[in-house]
């Protein structure tokens, strides 16, 4: 498909801020937003494997794509689970947040490059005999433990219209994937999240109080040291090599990690929901903003490389 260039001065007549310094920018000199497919309902998910390839979702359509890094895009999975957000492990397995029946799977490293059938194993789908209220974004940990929040949104798919547990709340998976534990359960509405490469910090979009939080984890796989990162919550969210936040919603805006605004991207949609690096280098910030798919060049690189 043919890429739609959106100059800078355009990016700037929608609002950017302009930092102090031309260095704190995250985006690229001269760089400019792509929009690279379109007329899709509603993107979500954006995930990068060891190569580069971006897989994303169309969760009213059912259906994870494929942006590979030749520019070609292809469908992956449909029906999808209605997947939403998703990430892969350090074996190249991806995990996907599968809300149509409240479930986190996994989907094998071996089924990536298959081009046929995709297998899928069910790790979660309730927490205390409960059914989980709908995954919706996943980290996974250095150690193999999955990270995932788990708000309510009242979904067209489901028959059910209460939520099924007593909050919203995040969750951590054990790196056996055997035991679920509750480890943040004082957010109002908790949607993004994302961790450091080392696993040493967790970042927790809480998107109904319009805030983020940082938390320290703890070698028990615990949270601990909640502080408030920025003022600002977010549907999905990434990390870049010098730890700068980007949290999605109206655009992509960026934080340094002290927690000051050092950046902002306009994207000509009305919400833009998620973002991950990827490309040959992880110096590509991918978006998926309702109907399109978008890129743009940065500075610096992504935080991880996932997958074999």
């Amino acid at each position: 498909m043919t890429a739609q260039l959106l100059p800078v001065t355009m990016m700037l007549a929608l609002g950017a801020l302009i930092p102090a310094t031309a260095a704190e920018r995250v985006v690229a000199p001269e760089a400019q937003l792509e929009k690279l497919a379109g007329e899709f309902q509603f993107t979500e998910g954006p995930t990068a494997d060891a190569a580069g390839n971006v897989y994303f979702t169309d969760q009213p359509n059912d259906r994870i794509l494929k942006w590979s890094v030749e520019g070609k895009l292809s469908t992956f999975a449909q029906p999808a689970g209605r997947a939403n957000g998703m990430c892969f492990d350090a074996q190249g397995n991806l995990l996907v947040c599968a809300d149509e029946k409240t479930e986190l799977w996994l989907i094998p490293a071996a089924c990536m490059d298959t081009g046929g059938v995709v297998t899928k194993e069910v790790l979660v789908r309730e927490y205390r005999g409960k059914a989980l209220n709908g995954p919706n974004d996943v980290w996974c940990h250095p150690d193999g433990a999955l990270y995932f929040t788990d708000p309510f949104y009242k979904r067209p798919w489901w028959t059910h219209d209460q939520m099924p547990q007593d909050g919203q709340h995040v969750y951590r998976l054990s790196p056996d994937r055997q035991t679920l534990t509750r480890v943040a359960d004082s957010l109002v509405q908790p949607n993004g999240i994302v961790g450091t490469p080392d696993g040493r910090r967790l970042y927790v979009a809480d998107i109904r109080d319009r805030k983020t939080y940082r938390f320290t984890i703890q070698p028990d796989g615990s949270l601990a040291d909640r502080t408030l990162h920025c003022e600002l919550g977010s549907d999905g969210m990434t990390l870049d090599a010098e730890e700068n936040l980007y949290l999605t919603g109206k655009g992509v805006t960026v934080f340094d990690k002290t927690g000051r605004q050092i950046d902002h991207i306009p994207v000509p949609e009305n919400w833009t929901a998620n973002v991950c690096f990827g490309g040959k280098d992880r110096k590509t910030l991918f978006i998926t903003a309702s109907k399109g798919l978008y890129a743009i060049r940065t500075r610096t690189p992504g935080a991880f490389r996932q997958g074999k």
